[in-house]
């Protein structure tokens, strides 16, 4: 008996030792869940370097050139205190947004800086914003690409990563 008790005892402390093989991991966010209709302007700021929308108050959807622009304006003081940035140049407004003929095949926003020069991060808020105003404006599909144009060209259509 002591030797079947002491070869449980020592498979027991076997298995506990070896755990159920999960490794600890930082803490993994995503986007906050949509919780029903929202009314407001919806701008894509930055958290620790990732993409998070953010609704002004609004009585109505702002046209997706108004949206830029308040993107352009960077975070208010309450959204700086939470942390929130952004990569989008002060002198990126302003802007103008036009969609294509089908308006599944997207967006143009036109500025007056360098298009090309803009980080992959500002590009990307830019897109998200732009693509989200026309969304609720109902100039655009929310999938539909985006091409940003400015003093040196334009960068190639893409639609918002996050859609």
């Amino acid at each position: 008996m002591t030797r079947r008790a002491l070869l449980a005892g020592g498979l027991l402390l076997t298995l506990l030792a070896t755990g159920c093989g999960v490794r600890p991991s930082e803490v993994i966010t995503g986007r906050q869940a949509v919780s029903g209709p929202s009314q407001g302007t919806g701008l894509y700021l930055l958290a620790q370097g990732e993409l998070v929308l953010v609704l002004r108050p609004a009585t109505a959807d702002a046209a997706p050139a108004d949206a830029l622009a308040l993107l352009a304006a960077g975070p208010q003081e309450n959204e700086r205190a939470q942390g929130l940035t952004s990569a989008v140049p002060a002198g990126f407004d302003p802007v103008t947004v036009t969609s294509e003929a089908d308006r599944s095949a997207g967006l143009r926003v036109r500025t007056t800086i360098a298009a090309r020069s803009l980080s992959s991060t500002a590009a990307d808020q830019i897109i998200c914003t732009t693509a989200d105003a026309a969304t609720q404006f109902g100039l655009a599909e929310n999938s539909a690409p985006v091409t940003i144009v400015g003093s040196d060209g334009a960068r190639p259509p893409r639609p918002c990563p996050l859609s």
